[in-house]
């Protein structure tokens, strides 16, 4: 039996090369069972000009599938679905009787409820999308990334590839953080005292896990990053919420039964103020008053575009006390996940031991590829690219800003990729996000940042990584309006 060519059609939204989709196109057809076994496939001259592509292009479709045993030849009969090719997965039917278990008595510990700081799946669509932390496809360094990607798959690269770390990590990755981007910040490391983490987050969530127990006591910024407030209830410590201003964490302010200081002394997050070097000693002496560790988190450090940053407080610490936590998620894709971990050799083995129970180690080839992008220079010469245009679009925002009333609740001075604003008494700025989503304008309020029973409405941030510098002032002006006609 023939199979009609009106049978296939190619997805306008798919990825890959058009060879590519033709093969998968036939391949799920298969796997489907919709293409059945013996089943004589359109010739690849009546299937190109239904689909519209070049003949050549089907027949290596054919070819590729052929040597996978999906497509069989016979002769100058044409092909046919191989009668080896994989069988379509066979399931019993469900069972129709309701679930007997209580699962309301049977989970131990709940994870869901909590509110997820998500940012919109399609934000890419709308027109003025002023959301933080996603890759703008204009600035990113695809080729050179694909080419160090393909590099780290090549043979010499086998056994980084293939092989199980277990509680290890690519000694060429590491070895690059140390000597290379550890010592911009200001610290010295030996390879023994670096883990690679699979984000900033992930990094987090190990030194909560080795540094506090229940009967000990977190202080941590108020607003802060929202996964670091689910991250420190998990552990069920004692909370020690600490106010921030125009430089960052108040010191004075740490309870002195305080076992764990988090901070982000670069950029705060959400209000983007930096840590001056006077308030980085002083944090450093609280600290030692009250015989704390201190969790660094370097936020942003990289996007210091109007000046040159701070030294990191692990840089000036004498005692040992600061872990420190860095990414390269932030700096080039959210997706990939990479991060890492510096602090004492004592510390580090417990997170080492940790990641290795749940997750063994970052994936070899993540590791590999980012060694290289990072070896050849291709990471500085996209965080120079980076700095310029976000330079440029602070420029273009303040601007706009200024022009439309909006005021800066949170400002650094020494760049970063968002503002935190502060809109008028009364406006609630998650409605306002709503109804701005109506017009294009995707903003992030601000409730989520703060705790829950205690959350102002009236923050917002206001990301500028995404947006191209020439849609900036008519999406601020649209805020602008917003805010003057609300509710």
């Amino acid at each position: 039996m023939a199979i009609s060519v009106e049978t296939f059609f190619l997805d306008p939204d798919a990825q890959g090369t058009l060879q590519a989709q033709i093969q998968q196109m036939i391949a799920e057809g298969i796997l489907s069972g919709r293409l059945r076994k013996s089943e004589k496939l359109p010739s690849t001259r009546k299937l190109a000009g239904h689909l519209r592509v070049s003949r050549i292009t089907v027949t290596l479709a054919y070819t590729e599938l052929l040597a996978n045993d999906y497509l069989s030849s016979k002769g100058r009969s044409g092909y046919f679905v191989s009668d080896n090719a994989p069988e379509p997965p066979s399931f019993p039917p469900r069972p129709e009787a309701e679930e007997a278990l209580d699962w309301s008595r049977a989970i131990g510990q709940r994870f869901s409820g909590g509110t997820l700081h998500t940012k919109p799946r399609d934000w890419a669509r709308f027109r003025y999308p002023f959301i933080y932390g996603q890759t703008d496809p204009t600035l990113f360094d695809h080729a050179n990334w694909r080419l160090c990607a393909l590099q780290a798959l090549g043979q010499k690269d086998f056994e980084p590839l293939t092989s199980d770390y277990y509680d290890q990590d690519d000694p060429e990755l590491i070895e690059f953080i140390a000597r290379h981007t550890l010592p911009r910040r200001g610290i010295l490391a030996e390879p023994e005292e670096i883990l690679v983490t699979m984000g900033a987050q992930n990094a987090l969530w190990l030194a909560t896990q080795v540094l506090l127990t229940q009967r000990r006591t977190a202080a941590f910024e108020e607003p802060c990053y929202p996964s670091l407030r689910t991250i420190l209830n998990q552990s069920r410590c004692h909370l020690a919420p600490v106010g921030v201003d125009g430089e960052g964490l108040i010191h004075s302010e740490i309870p002195p039964e305080t076992d764990v200081i988090f901070a982000t002394p670069s950029h705060q997050c959400p209000t983007t103020a930096t840590m001056p070097l006077a308030r980085r000693r002083a944090l450093l002496e609280k600290a030692r008053e009250v015989n704390a560790v201190i969790v660094e988190d370097d936020y942003e450090f990289e996007m210091s575009f109007d000046g040159a940053p701070s030294p990191a407080l692990k840089s000036l610490d004498g005692d040992g006390r600061v872990v420190y936590v860095g990414s390269f998620s932030k700096s080039l894709f959210p997706g990939l996940r990479l991060g890492y971990l510096v602090g004492s050799r004592p510390f580090i083995r417990e997170a080492r031991a940790l990641r290795a129970s749940v997750l063994r180690h970052v994936p070899g080839h993540i590791q590999r590829t980012a060694a290289y992008f990072l070896r050849l220079g291709h990471y500085d010469a996209l965080i120079r690219r980076m700095s310029g245009v976000l330079s440029e679009r602070r420029r273009v925002m303040s601007e706009a800003m200024a022009l439309h009333g909006l005021e800066v609740a949170g400002q650094s001075g020494t760049g970063g990729s968002a503002f935190w604003m502060r809109a008028p008494e009364g406006v609630d700025t998650t409605a306002l996000a709503a109804e701005l989503r109506a017009r294009s304008v995707l903003i992030e309020p601000g409730a989520p940042f703060f705790d829950e029973a205690t959350a102002p409405q009236n923050f917002y941030r206001l990301g500028y990584s995404s947006i191209p510098a020439n849609k900036i002032p008519e999406g601020v002006r649209l805020i602008g309006e917003a805010l003057r006609n609300w509710p």
